[in-house]
């Protein structure tokens, strides 16, 4: 099943509050006939649009070819929250790739978190860019080694953002007293992450780049040039960037047993009026929970809850998202059981073994980037930037992220959902259980 059109309809955005707030862009035209380019990007998402205008900006001819609508994937559909750091923590990275390369990452990472503000300021884009990520713990336990990383962070690293949070401090935050304590990042952020994309399209047009929408791509050809074929037409380009994430589907194997998709889901609550939003989020920061199955949320700019939670592994999303989402929603919050829930959508993100993302380089002239895991808000927007500049001849960046390892996932493409499904399962029962 193709997941491009497994769950949503074809060049419609999903009825998200997202989407109903969007400062929206009039479709791209569908490609008709053969073109050439020095540069074919595949993939209307955050890597996509930054690569095309990173790479237009450094003076290649650049065409983009979107299968549904620009920022139509998990770009403009997620919890919008620009983290700090890579998915996996720095000691896990140190201990995975040495310390100097753990470095380089945690350099690359504080250059994400810039890279979404100053290409917000350059290009006027109104994505509402809100300093504040709180994330708070569900178990005793947890909240020493939250704090100890925090300690970590500011003596190896010189970041000193983060400052910890007691169990009366995360009570006050928030209006709940579920958590046992946290930290609170004000160096990262949280945005509206449609607007965000559909500014990067804008700015990538005024740059140069030429945009085409509903045109999914049926195939590749390797070579010089390569070849990308649609349905109606093909592109002949020296140079492919693959930026498909969870949508990838059959277009390249072994990036594809890499990278599982994975759904998950949002609601928006009706309004709360300011005082009612406050009162479930003191500061205007978002949250995001320590359960495996993470819990993340944050207000809306009319005084909204924005909750995603609930995750599923078949292609289909459920009949009834509001109910899977209330559910943990209203373990954090029962006061909200009579508030009615005006949006709920899902969205398919990708996922790697190890949570770090995948970047190859299949051909000399074909570069792939994906498998965010959840944090690819500032991460898909570097991965396009750095993309770029490795098409330009300039790949140090490239290679460190290349150099991280990510595995297959057992049994490949064909047969990865089985055992991905026993170990979510197994991880949701350890959250269910307090585990």
């Amino acid at each position: 099943m193709n997941l491009l059109h497994a769950n949503d309809t074809a060049g419609t955005y999903p009825q998200s509050w997202y989407a109903a707030t969007a400062d929206t862009l009039p479709p791209f035209p569908t490609l008709e006939g053969d073109h050439s380019a020095d540069v074919c990007v595949i993939g209307g998402g955050f890597t996509g649009l930054s690569a095309a205008l990173h790479l237009a900006e450094r003076g290649f001819r650049v065409t983009l070819l979107e299968a549904q609508r620009m920022g139509w994937g998990a770009s403009g559909r997620n919890g919008g929250q620009v983290g700090s750091g890579q998915r996996r923590d720095q000691m896990e990275l140190e201990k995975m790739v040495g310390r100097d390369d753990a470095r380089h990452l945690w350099s690359l990472s504080q250059d994400a978190k810039a890279l979404v503000k100053s290409l917000s300021e350059t290009h006027g884009i109104d994505c509402a860019h809100k300093p504040g990520v709180a994330h708070v713990d569900w178990k005793a336990g947890d909240v020493a080694d939250e704090h100890a990383y925090a300690e970590h962070l500011a003596k190896n690293y010189g970041y000193t953002k983060i400052k910890p949070l007691d169990r009366a401090a995360v009570c006050d935050l928030l209006g709940t007293d579920v958590y046992h304590g946290g930290t609170l990042d004000m160096g990262a952020a949280h945005i509206h992450p449609l607007n965000f994309a559909l500014g990067l399209a804008r700015a990538a047009q005024k740059a140069g780049v030429t945009l085409y929408e509903q045109s999914e791509v049926t195939g590749i050809q390797q070579g010089d040039p390569v070849t990308i074929n649609t349905a109606k037409g093909k592109i002949s380009a020296s140079h492919l960037v693959i930026a498909c994430n969870a949508y990838l589907g059959g277009l390249h194997e072994k990036t594809a047993a890499r990278v599982m998709p994975i759904n998950n889901f949002i609601v928006a609550t009706e309004p709360l009026g300011q005082d009612g939003a406050e009162a479930l989020i003191a500061q205007d920061v978002a949250i995001a929970d320590s359960k495996f199955v993470v819990n993340y949320y944050r207000r809306s700019a009319d005084h909204r809850l924005l909750f995603g939670g609930g995750e599923t592994y078949s292609y289909r999303f459920p009949k009834d998202i509001r109910a899977l989402v209330r559910k943990p929603m209203l373990e954090i919050y029962p006061q909200l059981k009579d508030v009615k829930l005006d949006y709920a959508w899902g969205g398919t993100l990708g996922i790697t073994v190890n949570r770090m993302p995948y970047f190859g380089r299949i051909a000399p002239n074909i570069l792939t980037a994906s498998g965010y895991s959840g944090h690819g808000v500032a991460l898909a927007t570097l991965a396009g930037r750095i993309t770029a500049a490795a098409i330009a001849g300039q790949a140090e960046d490239f290679d460190v992220m290349s150099r991280v390892p990510t595995i297959p996932f057992p049994g490949g493409r064909t047969l990865r959902y089985p055992s991905l499904v026993l170990a979510m399962s197994w991880y949701a029962l350890r959250d269910r259980f307090g585990l």
